[in-house]
């Protein structure tokens, strides 16, 4: 890249610590260029507070703080979860943000002209290349740029010292600076005391978690809750019909009271490394977890099963930033299809981080009281299962068969 032909940049911008000093770093070293900062709105509340005058007050021209909430939630998150995509446990909370960023940032440049696009992620994580791909599906010849690939800084403790030299206002200091990433969906912790794996998560001190409470700390009575979905898209909480949006905000709230959908998890990178981690995500662990109750219902065996398989697939390509391929377009497709009886409700208590099933009732339900009790029945002939054995087991039975024959020579 000739840095001298850089004169426009566009920065994905967060207003956290490594974007915050991206600005001044990409002036002093690409020539005094013009910095516009793109903020995608994914659902990261009081953090989009006071960012417009954050970034001009750090050299950038303008700043875009684009809503992406509805489009968020509607085209990456549902898809997700109709998928029962799971890398690894963990759902996927910054990994399907990624690139409706990305893409909105792709836009943005190129509607502004700019002759680069730059991103503040780290050469160890995953996020860069969720970016940079997102990036080459819409924008296939732009230039990146990837501050912590060239830059001299070395750490988060450096980060702040150049932020203090710059005159970069924080809201962050050394002793609580843990890496965040919050959305709607969740809000993930790594780094400090978290990097040692032998160290339990801080769960009941004040100001850790935020989305949710410890189990410890909640109610000490359970709290009922019921969702109504229509081909597996959630459509009602408690008989109130809403968006996808409002379902997840309703569910972050009464679950997080809860102490539903902490995660702490030793994950393996895209980059080949393994990290800690702990993740926030209330009202998306009930989603998942209510959406595969009623699919137990709806499903066929076979097409169960295989969507079970398909489903580890789908997250990794979540996971390692392959959105916006023709495999995860194809399996959406095919996950689509499996959810178009996926109709009814269910019926959930939570109770002191637990999420315990407490009734589904669907018209496309496949489960029949008649066919399966274990009283009297005129529907199942149980003398029909003796020949279903003797075809099922005649492999079986040949081979046994075989080998007495050729274990007597």
């Amino acid at each position: 890249m000739d840095k001298k032909s850089i004169k426009k940049v566009v920065l994905a911008y967060s207003g956290g610590l490594d974007t915050s000093i991206i600005i001044p770093w990409l002036k002093e070293n690409y020539n005094n260029c013009e910095v516009i900062a793109v903020s995608g709105n994914v659902g990261q509340a009081d953090e989009l507070e006071g960012l417009e005058e954050k970034a001009l007050k750090t050299g950038a021209s303008k700043l875009y703080i684009e809503d992406l909430t509805e489009e968020f939630v509607d085209e990456y998150v549902i898809p997700t979860v109709k998928a029962g995509a799971l890398y690894e446990e963990y759902m996927l909370g910054t990994s399907f943000a990624r690139p409706i960023i990305a893409k909105r940032i792709v836009e943005i440049a190129l509607a502004e002209g700019a002759d680069a696009i730059c991103h503040g992620c780290t050469g160890k994580g995953n996020d860069q290349v969720r970016f940079e791909l997102a990036i080459k599906a819409f924008a296939p010849n732009m230039p990146i740029i990837a501050p912590w690939r060239e830059w001299s800084i070395k750490s988060r403790e450096e980060e702040i010292e150049y932020a203090e030299a710059h005159n970069v206002p924080l809201k962050i200091n050394r002793e609580t600076n843990y890496s965040k990433d919050k959305n709607l969906w969740h809000l993930s912790h790594e780094g400090l005391d978290l990097e040692d794996a032998g160290n339990e998560p801080l769960y009941e001190k004040e100001g850790f978690l935020e989305m949710s409470v410890s189990p410890l700390q909640a109610p000490d009575k359970p709290t009922y809750i019921t969702l109504d979905f229509e081909k597996g898209c959630p459509v009602a909480l408690d008989g109130k019909r809403m968006s996808a949006k409002e379902i997840i905000l309703a569910l972050n709230k009464v679950g997080g009271e809860n102490g539903i959908g902490l995660l702490d998890i030793v994950e393996n990178r895209l980059v080949g490394m393994k990290c800690r981690g702990v993740y926030e995500t209330p009202g998306g662990a009930i989603l998942y977890f209510a959406h595969n109750y009623l699919e137990t219902l709806c499903l066929d065996k076979m097409t169960m099963h295989e969507k079970q398989k398909l489903s580890i697939t789908f997250a990794e390509l979540v996971y390692n930033g392959q959105w916006y391929t023709p495999l995860r377009e194809a399996l959406s497709a095919f996950v689509d299809k499996t959810q178009e009886n996926v109709t009814g409700k269910v019926k959930i208590k939570l109770y002191k981080g637990n999420m315990i099933k407490a009734g589904a009732w669907s018209d496309y339900s496949l489960y029949s009281e008649e066919i399966a009790t274990f009283g009297e029945d005129n529907v199942y002939n149980q003398a029909d299962s003796a020949g279903f054995i003797n075809l099922y087991g005649l492999p079986i039975k040949v081979q046994a068969q075989v080998n007495a024959k050729n274990n007597k020579k």
